[in-house]
C-alpha cells in the first residue's frame, strides 16, 4: 500500500519507521526541509518527499496524519474528499466541535477514518481486558490512571488533551462503557493558557476512574490500576507488566478484614502498539472494513476533555449530556 506520512516530528519519526516496515510505500510531506532530509536519509526517494502533502495526495492509497491537533479537521478533510483513507493520531481534532465536523466529512466521503489512541493496542491493555473479561475480576468498583512525568509541554494543546485523553479512550475500552460525567481539577502553571496539570474523575455509569496528567512530578508514570470485587489488576505501559493480586475484604462477624491474597506477576507480550494499530488500519483500507478506533470514538474522548474543562471553570461535576 501507498501511504503518505503527514509530519515528521518525534511521533512522526516512529511512524516513519513502522511504516517501512510494515512493507508500505512510503511518501513523506513536511514543511520543514530538514525534517525532509531525515526521510531521505532514513531511505524515503528524494522524489517521494514533497513540502505541500498536495503533490503526493495523487500518488497514494492512504494518509497518515501526524500533525498538531489545530490542523488535523483542515488536513484531514481535504484528503477524505480527494478520496483517501486517514489514520489521525489523537487528539482527534482540536475541539469536540471540530470533532463533530470532521465525523460529518467521514461519514459524507465514506472513507475509512481511523483514530490513533495507541493505548488499546498495548500487551498490557490486551491481558487487563481479558481478565475483566474472563469474569475472574469480578464486577470492577473503580479504576485510577496516571500519565505524569518531568518533561517539556506540547505546545498545542493542554496535558488532560495531549496525556489524560489516552485513559478517557482507554477506560471506555476497558469497561466497555461510555463516560457519562466529569469532575476535574485543572491547572496552568506555566501560564501558557494550557493546562499543565489535571485531575479528573470520570464516571464510566456506576464505575469512577481517577486520571491523573501532568508535567511536574519527578520519574515517568504510565499506570492503570483496576480495582474489582475479586481481584485487583496493576498494570505498568512502560515494563508492560501486569499484577494480579487476589485481595478481597471478608466479613467475618461484624467487622471486615482485608486478608491479602495471592499475588501474581505477568509480563504482557505482544506485537509494538504503534505496528499493531498501524496494521488494523492498512487491513480496513485494504477490506474496506471498519477501524479498530472509528471517529465517534475519537470525538467522545474529546468530549470528555471538553467536560474535564467545564467541570474546572464551573468548580462542579458536569454531565457529557450537558455539552452541547
Amino acid at each position: 500500500m501507498k501511504v503518505l506520512l503527514i509530519g515528521l516530528g518525534r511521533w512522526g519519526e516512529k511512524h516513519l519507521r513502522v511504516l517501512g516496515e510494515l512493507g508500505c510505500e512510503v511518501w513523506v510531506a513536511d514543511v520543514s526541509a530538514e525534517r525532509r532530509a531525515f526521510a531521505v536519509k532514513a531511505g524515503v526517494p528524494e522524489a517521494r518527499a514533497v513540502a505541500d502533502f498536495r503533490a503526493a495526495l495523487p500518488h497514494v492509497d492512504a494518509v497518515d496524519l501526524v500533525t498538531p491537533a489545530d490542523n488535523h479537521l483542515a488536513l484531514a478533510s481535504e484528503c477524505l474528499h480527494a478520496g483517501k483513507d486517514c489514520f489521525v493520531e489523537k487528539p482527534l481534532t482540536l475541539t469536540a466541535a471540530e470533532g463533530r465536523e470532521l465525523a460529518r466529512v467521514v461519514r459524507s466521503t465514506k472513507r475509512v477514518l481511523q483514530v490513533g489512541h495507541i493505548f488499546r493496542f498495548h500487551p498490557v491493555t490486551t491481558f487487563m481486558r481479558e481478565r475483566i473479561r474472563s469474569g475472574s475480576v469480578g464486577p470492577v468498583r473503580y479504576c485510577t490512571g496516571r500519565f505524569a512525568g518531568f518533561k517539556r509541554p506540547r505546545t498545542d494543546v493542554g496535558v488532560t488533551q495531549t496525556d489524560g485523553i489516552h485513559y478517557f479512550d482507554l477506560f471506555t475500552y476497558l469497561l466497555e462503557r461510555e463516560p457519562t460525567a466529569v469532575t476535574a481539577t485543572l491547572r496552568d502553571f506555566l501560564g501558557r493558557g494550557m493546562d499543565d496539570l489535571g485531575f479528573c474523575a470520570v464516571e464510566y455509569g456506576p464505575v469512577p476512574a481517577f486520571v491523573e496528567a501532568g508535567y511536574f512530578a519527578p520519574g515517568t508514570y504510565r499506570d492503570c490500576v483496576i480495582v474489582g470485587e475479586q481481584e485487583t489488576l496493576s498494570g505498568d505501559f512502560g515494563t508492560a507488566e501486569v499484577k494480579v493480586l487476589a485481595n478481597r475484604h471478608v466479613k467475618q462477624g461484624s467487622a471486615w478484614n482485608a486478608p491479602e491474597g495471592a499475588a501474581e506477576t505477568h509480563k504482557a507480550t505482544g506485537p509494538e502498539p504503534l505496528s499493531h494499530e498501524l496494521k488494523l488500519f492498512l487491513d480496513a483500507c485494504a477490506h474496506k472494513t471498519a477501524p479498530a478506533v472509528d471517529v465517534e470514538a475519537g470525538l467522545l474522548a474529546l468530549r470528555v476533555v471538553e467536560a474535564a474543562h467545564q467541570s474546572s471553570k464551573l468548580g462542579r461535576r458536569v454531565l457529557l449530556s450537558e455539552l452541547s
